[in-house]
């Protein structure tokens, strides 16, 4: 009842050590200039644009925690992370049908609706991959910086992450059984996830347009409320969590109903 589960993970297996390692590289990279950045926080303030700050969620960038909240977090887990689970998540259903290897997999003793809740439940292991590894690279930085982070805020910024990354691959999911060309699939879902990010920063420099990043997914974590102030979302999580059941469910009425 669990092949295709086992056997999608596998198959995640390499792409999850590649963007862990890539990460986790660039995370610490990014730690590594902090003193400098640091120094001229206020200039960095003054120079960059206020429509980035704002996309970032720049707030006391002197600081360790504002520093990890507004610009590594927004980088690494909002757009790259987001970016990443939708891209995979939309050709989980896709290539099966292209290739025709969905055809025998149906063939056997196993609903459509089975296909799609394993193929989405082997993202369990760049989640938990993606989460270990950026919680080792903080955990073991911050100290050579001679900084700290609160573990407890730390712990929350992740978890209450996962909720956005799974929205990101129900955007997947639905582009994967709407498109039957890989290709088209993944662009689409990389287009939809990325602009979404953007309308979330962008709309927050008019207030008349502002409620427009309420239909954004990155509207609901913010990775420096939690860590500077440590205030955890829980109303929010449990909205994006909501979203994604609501688009898992599209997408299983969807491929339900759809000719192969």
């Amino acid at each position: 009842m669990t092949a295709i589960l086992r056997n999608e993970s596998r198959t995640l297996l390499r792409g999850t050590i590649t963007l862990t390692g890539l990460l986790v590289l660039l995370s610490a990279f990014l730690l590594v200039v902090f003193p400098s950045i640091q120094e001229e926080a206020a200039l960095f303030e003054a120079v960059y644009p206020e429509y980035l700050l704002l996309m970032l969620g720049v707030e006391e960038l002197h600081t360790i925690e504002g520093f990890v909240g507004g610009y590594i977090f927004p980088f690494i887990w909002i757009l790259l992370a987001g970016l990443y689970f939708a891209y995979v998540s939309a050709g989980m259903i896709s290539r099966d049908v292209r290739t025709r290897q969905l055809d025998l997999t149906l063939a056997g003793p196993v609903s459509r609706e089975s296909v799609v809740l394993q193929k989405v439940g082997a993202l369990w292991l760049p989640l938990v991959a993606l989460n270990l590894g950026l919680v080792a690279v903080l955990l073991v930085g911050t100290p050579l910086l001679d900084e700290s982070l609160e573990f407890g805020a730390l712990v929350m910024v992740h978890l209450l992450g996962i909720p956005y990354l799974l929205v990101c691959a129900g955007v997947g999911i639905v582009c994967s059984v709407v498109f039957d060309r890989v290709e088209t699939a993944q662009a689409t879902a990389l287009v939809v996830v990325f602009v979404l990010w953007l309308i979330d920063g962008l709309s927050q420099l008019n207030p008349e347009y502002e409620w427009i990043g309420n239909l954004t997914p990155s509207r609901y974590y913010d990775p420096s409320a939690i860590l500077v102030h440590e205030e955890y979302a829980f109303l929010d999580a449990g909205v994006l969590l909501a979203a994604f059941l609501v688009l898992l469910g599209v997408a299983i009425l969807i491929f339900v109903r759809r000719d192969l």
